[in-house]
């Protein structure tokens, strides 16, 4: 019978937005965003799900400089690394523009044909 088989390993992501497209790191930031320098044991907790899981997020991670790791005794405490996302967040930034610009344009028209219809007019197309 022919062996099976073996499956390597998933590559790490290569900058933060591949890192943040999985949704339990996605979790593992907003908690260090809010918590601020966490101890790995913590991490686990909170997110509920084996310690193994939590490890391989965070050296994910870690590897991409979104979060730093610093050794104190024998805990291992996280801590956001802010400007790595930076990236992102002007990404976000300038969707956010696109988008707000789209949607003042949406509410100008709908505000016109509402003034339409209250003075009786026909509808024209726009």
């Amino acid at each position: 019978m022919p062996a099976s088989p073996v499956q390597s390993p998933e590559p790490p992501p290569a900058d933060a937005f591949a890192a943040i497209a999985e949704p339990r790191r996605r979790r593992l930031i907003d908690l260090l965003a809010r918590q601020g320098p966490t101890p790995a044991g913590d991490l686990v907790d909170a997110m509920q799900i084996p310690q193994p899981s939590v490890s391989k997020h965070l050296a994910i991670l870690r590897e991409v400089g979104l979060v730093r790791v610093e050794r104190r005794g024998r805990q291992r405490i996280y801590e956001l690394n802010g400007p790595a996302l930076k990236p992102v967040y002007d990404w976000v930034a300038a969707l956010e523009q696109h988008w707000t610009t789209h949607l003042d344009r949406i509410k100008q028209r709908a505000e016109r044909r509402a003034n339409r219809a209250s003075r009786g007019s026909p509808h024209t197309k726009e």
